[in-house]
């Protein structure tokens, strides 16, 4: 059974912080944090407007620093520059890929937000240049043999980005002199007969409190972390092993693979398995370099004493469950100023919202007539962009009159539930404010 938490009152709490900033003691900055990570904000999300010119699946969808501007692309290999307060196109350009696109995001501390990189399923990454009068030029930064799925950045750092693709290869660019430089290919730690050789890397990440641990995972056990001044720029360092490697004991061998990770502002990492659970691991529990050797020595040795026998609550580590992850490849993000809310898309077409503290489930919106598979947050207020299997982007924002009431869940459903599930719902779920989670789940969940 899935428990929807209880709904603690917030408005006692809002009234004092409001006291406080009136009085001094709470400052403005702080105010506006712990409004952001409110929990009735959460619970008043629901649609403000469907952002609708793709003519294709919107697989990726991200915000400026300033937050003003969203960018999306699409399966039409399309991406699209939107106002999103008002739902107007900004700009609009062929990404130059040929195939679908997978990842379009601003270049972080670059003028007036001009430099978006993109990636494809073509295995192209690819840089973008806005121009004054509305010209846009694209030029190839670099190839993989596959598919790449993600990017990621330094913050603070306009110049350097690194891309993992489907063919295991991790790449670092620099946009100063446009050189790219093949670091490492991601290979297995164990020769299982679906394995092989090398890992189909589906996501990558870079810490945001130490930018030097470069975080990749995909079609393999573990979520890997890389010390990134162990390699030459010039591509002639022989090193592939990480620095880390994190993965729940249940899962090793016995896992479909990673969708989605991403670090938080604690270093935590929070990793999405394939038809499994997401987890949140502290930076100091993973297996080290080599969980292979780990695994020879707790086969030889008593196993009471090995952390592999430890449970994943024991080590610190949180689980937050109740979506289905199997279909596609989905994103897994924080929401909130200070990591406080745990979002991802499901199969079953809905934004699932935990509470990251203790992993109570908060909200299950229903956000595709198929799947959702990409979330992300505004760096600066409570609002969250959404895509999918259908051709727009939702924005969602606190604007129900009323909080959705927290139901229980007390059946269970069965996984295949969701093959079978009616996609005939309407889709312009806009916004009855007599809906509550209880109708959201009347459509049957696979759990």
């Amino acid at each position: 059974m899935v428990i929807l938490g209880k709904r603690q009152r917030s408005s006692g709490s809002g009234i004092l912080n409001l006291y406080q900033r009136e009085v001094g003691v709470l400052s403005p900055r702080n105010f506006s944090h712990r409004a952001r990570a409110s929990e009735d904000f959460v619970l008043r999300l629901g649609i403000d407007r469907k952002l609708n010119k793709h003519n294709g699946c919107v697989n990726t969808v991200s915000l400026n620093e300033n937050g003003n501007i969203l960018v999306s692309g699409s399966d039409d290999q399309m991406v699209i520059l939107w106002d999103w307060e008002v739902g107007t196109v900004r700009t609009s350009f062929h990404s130059g890929h040929k195939d679908n696109v997978f990842q379009a995001r601003f270049m972080p501390c670059t003028a007036h937000h001009q430099t978006i990189v993109t990636s494809a399923a073509d295995g192209e990454v690819r840089l973008a240049q806005l121009h004054e009068g509305g010209q846009v030029t694209t030029e190839l930064l670099a190839e993989h043999d596959d598919a790449v799925h993600k990017v990621a950045f330094e913050l603070q750092n306009p110049h350097v980005l690194y891309s993992g693709g489907e063919d295991g290869l991790v790449q670092h660019f620099d946009l100063r002199s446009k050189n790219s430089t093949k670091l490492f290919i991601c290979r297995s730690f164990r020769r299982r007969p679906t394995y092989t050789s090398f890992v189909n890397l589906m996501a990558i990440s870079i810490d945001p409190r130490n930018p030097n641990y470069l975080a990749v995972a995909g079609a393999d056990d573990y979520a890997r972390v890389y010390d990134i001044r162990k390699y030459k720029w010039d591509g002639s360092t022989n090193y592939g092993l990480p620095c880390e490697n994190f993965c729940p004991a249940h899962l090793i061998d016995h896992s479909e693979g990673i969708s989605g990770l991403c670090f938080s502002d604690s270093s935590e990492l929070l990793v999405s398995y394939m038809n499994e659970y997401i987890y949140l691991f502290p930076k100091d529990q993973g297996l080290g370099s080599n969980p292979v050797s780990l695994l020879s020595d707790s086969d030889s040795e008593d196993k009471s004493n090995s952390v592999l026998s430890t449970s994943n609550a024991s080590l610190g580590i949180k689980l937050y469950k109740g979506h289905c992850n199997r279909k596609t490849v989905k994103d897994v993000n924080f929401f909130g100023p200070y990591c406080d809310y745990v979002v991802s898309g499901s199969d079953c077409g809905r934004i699932f919202i935990w509470r990251k503290k203790d992993g109570i489930l908060l909200r299950a919106m229903k956000g595709d007539r198929h799947v959702v598979n990409c979330t992300v947050s505004h760096p600066h207020t409570t609002m969250l962009a959404s895509s999918g299997i259908e051709k727009d982007v939702k924005i969602w924002v606190p604007n129900t009159t009323q909080p959705f009431q927290p139901v229980n869940l007390d059946e269970r459903y069965d996984v295949e539930d969701l093959e079978n599930e009616d996609d005939s719902y309407d889709t312009d779920f806009s916004d009855s404010d007599d809906d509550t989670e209880e109708d959201v789940f009347a459509d049957g969940v696979s759990f």
